[in-house]
């Protein structure tokens, strides 16, 4: 689950991943960005895009062979329903591969993050969801995320 949620994204990380499942709109998205330094939750958690998270001290790992990933409507689950017998929502990202970073590109940490349009906008049209510790020491061998929930509204 995440380390943090951005105050942006509080109250909306369920709606926002039903949006990117339900194509509504067509072109939208969750988005996986892998960072070689995380900023702290005191820093980051007031950013309410992705071009001012990146601006603070958190950095994009881009080397090596870390991409973004996008994960569609058809890599996302099915919409779940609320747990309510423990009073709290869970959503999950898929499993996804990263293949063979090269040694010494390493991350420490991984957003996700709500595109409403990945055929337009930059940076600044990416609403982050949430930070997570993601620690990988690379060395060429694939690195497979297996999340599993990423976000409890509760």
């Amino acid at each position: 689950m995440a380390d943090y949620v951005f105050n942006i994204s509080k109250g909306r990380g369920v709606e926002l991943y039903n949006r990117a499942k339900g194509n509504d709109p067509a072109a939208s998205a969750l988005i996986a960005i892998p960072l070689s330094a995380q900023g702290s939750e005191a820093e980051a958690q007031d950013y309410d895009d992705v071009t001012a998270v990146l601006g603070g001290t958190s950095d994009e790992q881009v080397g090596g062979g870390w991409v973004r990933k996008t994960w569609t409507d058809t890599q996302l689950a099915a919409f779940p329903a609320p747990d309510d017998p423990n009073n709290r929502y869970d959503v999950s990202v898929p499993a996804t591969t990263w293949t063979g970073p090269a040694p010494a590109s390493n991350t420490t940490g991984l957003l996700i993050v709500y595109d409403a349009d990945t055929g337009a906008g930059g940076d600044g049209n990416l609403l982050p969801l949430t930070s997570h510790t993601f620690t990988v020491t690379a060395d060429g061998n694939d690195v497979v995320l297996n999340a599993g929930v990423f976000l409890r509204a509760s």
